[in-house]
């Protein structure tokens, strides 16, 4: 299924308020740092029993061995994708994916690219130089030439990415939001329309 649901809650008793009022075959579910810093392991290995297709969207960004080590972590977890900061570095996303091929596992690895919450103005704060479109294109390319099976970025970048490429290079995009819903701290956002007319493998 293309939608993931985001479980952003601070408890497991939230998550599973919303989680019991969904079905496996209609969704995938998003675990991020809040609620796996909470819930722990055993939260996410119980939700995969269930049937759900996870994403553990940990962002994982260190050493290259420390990171490989983690992924491998994550996919004896049994989830379905988990990612990287593609801006770790070739050495860092190849081990990494390099590390769950020798394991034979079959976890999709995906890199992110620039935060969804980042506008120019913050990532050129941040030291980089080039603009923000061209710095997703640059750390996709990375990515891709990593042997990673898709990237994290806007939906409106994903046109371009797809570009460049190709089309079995899975992008997932955070940052959807209805029109009349969008009072967070994300910046390039989209509705869900949107995103799938712009090409996003997941949303």
């Amino acid at each position: 299924n293309k939608v993931i649901v985001a479980l952003d809650f601070p408890s497991k008793e939230e998550a599973m308020a919303l989680v019991d009022q969904l079905s496996p075959s209609a969704c995938g579910l998003k675990i991020g740092k809040e609620l796996f810093t909470r819930a722990g392991p055993a939260f996410v290995t119980s939700l995969v029993d269930r049937g759900y297709s996870i994403f553990l969207d940990l962002k994982f960004h260190d050493i290259p061995s420390t990171v490989a080590k983690a992924v491998c972590i994550a996919s004896d977890l049994g989830v379905w994708m988990t990612n990287l900061h593609a801006s770790g570095g070739m050495r860092m996303m190849s081990m990494a994916k390099e590390a769950l091929l020798q394991k034979h596992s079959d976890m999709l690895l995906v890199g992110v690219t620039v935060l969804t919450s980042m506008d120019e103005a913050e990532l050129l704060e941040s030291g980089v130089q080039r603009s923000l479109n061209d710095q997703v294109l640059y750390l996709s390319c990375k990515a891709k030439a990593s042997g990673l099976d898709g990237i994290v970025c806007s939906a409106q970048e994903v046109r371009r990415v797809k570009e460049e490429t190709g089309d079995k290079f899975i992008a997932v995009t955070p940052g959807i939001r209805l029109s009349e819903n969008n009072d967070d701290d994300q910046r390039r956002v989209v509705n869900p329309s949107e995103a799938a007319a712009l090409g996003s493998d997941y949303i």
